[in-house]
């Protein structure tokens, strides 16, 4: 069965990646929405080894772009080349032309090579010497980011923030699982051998289509869509936000609550749905006011206020 097919995925990824069960969750979801997901995590918290290990369990196509300063946009999407033999110009497409690009610390790299995914994210094409063309399906770009290192560093704007889906934060691992990797190293794993360690494909990409087509036919009640609306309404009334949620940050938790929702087996949404996803989806599009970035104030704990002050639809 279809939905029994995409929860064996978590099985396969947990082959090669202990614990990050959250990121997993989350990365699942965006792909059941057709959305896109930022990983935030020092470095050595598994970011690339989960991206990787996903596409090997989903038999799609993944493409990695290590992001630095001198990346132009053309190294993303593609660029004219002139042919040897002929000397016409062809179009050589880009890395961005895969069903998983693993775009990795997205934010070593100028603005204007981070605009370069805008259009592919959110039109799913790439618009090169006036041609259009289609990316193909599906497609998730998985950006990394170090929340540690800013020397040298872009830090992504709202509007690009705004275009993913989630946010999910890789934690260091508890010490029972930290033990669990370490015995899994010194009995042989090789994170850069996937297929060794056993992780097979359990679906396909026409697999993660025809679940985005059920995950669109799970209903939502209007009361559910109300307390939606009303805790991005509750973000932008809060004192210590400069930035609330917008309408596409409301549409974006009503997409993620649907495809949570399948995943557990319904065919419609319940507030608990709604707020399981909330913290992933709308944390990275909320902006902190100066004055309460001076005294300390985290932007988890306020959207935590904001999502206990909207009453629970019953």
């Amino acid at each position: 069965m279809l939905r029994e097919r995409l929860l064996a995925v978590r099985q396969e990824v947990a082959k090669a990646v202990v614990g990050q069960d959250a990121a997993v969750s989350g990365l699942l979801v965006a792909l059941l929405c057709g959305g896109h997901v930022l990983m935030e995590g020092v470095p050595g918290t598994a970011k690339t080894l989960l991206v990787r290990t996903l596409a090997a369990s989903l038999s799609v196509q993944t493409r990695r772009v290590q992001f630095t300063p001198d990346l132009m946009p053309g190294d993303i999407t593609g660029s004219l080349v002139i042919e040897a033999g002929g000397g016409e110009l062809t179009f050589r497409e880009g890395p961005i032309f895969t069903n998983l690009l693993l775009a990795d610390e997205i934010n070593r790299t100028p603005p204007k090579t981070q605009s370069a995914l805008l259009e592919a994210m959110e039109e799913g094409q790439v618009s090169a010497d006036g041609v259009t063309r289609p990316l193909p399906r599906p497609f998730l770009v998985a950006a990394t980011q170090n929340p540690v290192e800013f020397e040298g560093t872009y830090p992504l704007p709202e509007a690009q923030l705004d275009r993913f889906l989630l946010k999910v934060v890789l934690p260091v691992p508890p010490r029972e699982d930290e033990i669990t990797v370490l015995t899994r190293h010194a009995q042989g794993f090789d994170p850069r051998d996937v297929a060794g360690a056993g992780v097979r494909a359990v679906a396909s990409a026409a697999d993660i289509e025809a679940a985005q087509v059920a995950v669109r036919r799970v209903q939502v009640s209007p009361e559910v869509s109300a307390y939606i609306v009303d805790i991005a309404r509750a973000t932008r009334t809060s004192p210590s936000l400069s930035l609330g949620a917008s309408p596409r940050g409301a549409t974006a938790l009503l997409r993620a609550a649907r495809a949570w929702a399948w995943l557990s087996g319904r065919d419609f949404v319940t507030p608990d749905d709604v707020k399981a996803l909330a913290h992933a989806t709308l944390v990275h599009r909320l902006g902190l006011r100066p004055e309460a970035e001076l005294e300390g104030v985290d932007v988890s704990q306020v959207l935590a206020s904001a999502l206990a002050s909207v009453p629970v639809p019953r």
